[in-house]
C-alpha cells in the first residue's frame, strides 16, 4: 500500500508541474503555408516575338493557371540579342513570385555560346519552376530531291557539299544539323536564316538541299506535300505524319534533340513559393485540354517540377556545350 500511495503522490506532482509548464508557456501549431497572392500582376517575360511557338506556349500557360488560381499572368516579349534580352532583364527583378521567364533550348546553348557576354547565367541567376513541354527537330528536303532517305543524305553528303538551312546560328534547328554532321562525319554549308519561316521558302525554292527545322515550322509543308520529311529527332512517331521515322529507326539514334520549354524565376526566391507555382503550372500543363492543344502546336507535353527540371536543364547545357565544341560554333 505504501508504495502504490507514493506512486500516486508522484503522479499528481508530475501533474502539477505539467499543469504550471502549460500555464505559464504557449504553445503554437506550425503555421500552414501562406498561399501565393501576387502583386497587381505577373509578368511573363518571353525572350521572343509574339505568335512564335514559345510565344503561343507561354500565353497558353498563362491563360490555364490564371483561370485556375485568379492570377493575372500577363505575357511581355522581350526579343533580341539571340534570345538574352529578355532573360537579362528578368534577373534584375526582384525574386517575389511576381517575375517569370520562358526559355527553350537556345538558353541552355546560349550559355555556351554566349558566357558572360548572355548579361546573365542561366543556371545561376535563375531557379527552374518547370518543364513544360518539348518539340522535335525534322529533317526536310524538297519534295523533288533525289534524296528520299536520311541514309541517302548521309551517302549524299559524303560525295558532295550540301547547302543546309536553319533557323539561325546556335538555334536548336542549327545544333541539330551540327550533331548530324558529327556523327556521320559529313561536312555541309551552313546558311542561317532569321527564322525557320524563309528558310522553308528557299528549300522549297530549291535554293538550299536540306533543312533541319523545328518540327511544327515544317509540319504543314510535309502534309501538302511540297517538302518530304526524313527523319524525326524524337523517341517515338509524331502522329501528325506517321510514316516519318525517328532519327533512331532511320539509323541514328544519338541524334536526338529535345527543343524544351520551360518557366523559371529569378534567383533568391523562397522555395516554398517556388514549389507553389510549379504545382500550379504543372497541373495546368497536365490537363487533357491543354495537352490536346499544345499537341496540336507540334509538342509533347511533358510537364516536370522544380528538382527534375533543374537536373534536366544541367544535363542539357553539359550535353550542347560538348556539341557545339565539338562542331565549333561561334557567334559573330
Amino acid at each position: 500500500m505504501k508504495h502504490r500511495h507514493t506512486a500516486t503522490k508522484r503522479s499528481i506532482l508530475k501533474f502539477g508541474l505539467l499543469s504550471l509548464f502549460c500555464a505559464g508557456t504557449t504553445i503554437v501549431a506550425p503555421a500552414a503555408q501562406a498561399e501565393f497572392k501576387p502583386s497587381q500582376y505577373i509578368t511573363y517575360i518571353v525572350p521572343f516575338a509574339p505568335g512564335g511557338l514559345t510565344d503561343v506556349a507561354a500565353r497558353m500557360v498563362a491563360k490555364g493557371v490564371g483561370d485556375k488560381t485568379g492570377w493575372n499572368i500577363v505575357v511581355n516579349n522581350k526579343a533580341g540579342a539571340n534570345g538574352n534580352l529578355g532573360p537579362a532583364e528578368a534577373a534584375r527583378a526582384k525574386p517575389d513570385g511576381n517575375t517569370w521567364l520562358a526559355i527553350t533550348m537556345t538558353h541552355a546553348v546560349n550559355k555556351t555560346l554566349f558566357g558572360p557576354k548572355a548579361g546573365y547565367d542561366i543556371e545561376t541567376d535563375f531557379v527552374p519552376v518547370a518543364k513544360i513541354a518539348s518539340s522535335a527537330i525534322m529533317v526536310v528536303v524538297p519534295q523533288n530531291s533525289p534524296i528520299k532517305t536520311l541514309q541517302d543524305l548521309i551517302d549524299t553528303a559524303k560525295k558532295k557539299t550540301l547547302n543546309v538551312g536553319s533557323s539561325g546560328t546556335g538555334t536548336p534547328p542549327h545544333i541539330a544539323a551540327a550533331l548530324f554532321q558529327e556523327l556521320t562525319n559529313t561536312k555541309m554549308t551552313h546558311v542561317p536564316y532569321k527564322g525557320g519561316a524563309p528558310s522553308m521558302v528557299d528549300l522549297i525554292g530549291g535554293q538550299i538541299d536540306v533543312v533541319f527545322s523545328n518540327y511544327p515550322e515544317s509540319l504543314s509543308y510535309v502534309q501538302q506535300g511540297k517538302l518530304r520529311a526524313l527523319a524525326i529527332t524524337s523517341e517515338k512517331r509524331a502522329a501528325a505524319v506517321p510514316d516519318v521515322p525517328t532519327t533512331a529507326e532511320a539509323g541514328l539514334p544519338k541524334l536526338m534533340v529535345d527543343n524544351f520549354t520551360g518557366l523559371m524565376a529569378p534567383k533568391g526566391a523562397d522555395p516554398a513559393l517556388i514549389k507553389e507555382i510549379s504545382d500550379k503550372v504543372t497541373a495546368a500543363v497536365g490537363e487533357k485540354a491543354m495537352g490536346e492543344q499544345l499537341t496540336k502546336l507540334g509538342f509533347i507535353p511533358d510537364p516536370m517540377g522544380s528538382d527534375q527540371f533543374k537536373t534536366y536543364l544541367h544535363e542539357q547545357i553539359e550535353k550542347l556545350a560538348k556539341t557545339i565544341k565539338d562542331a565549333n560554333i561561334k557567334v559573330n
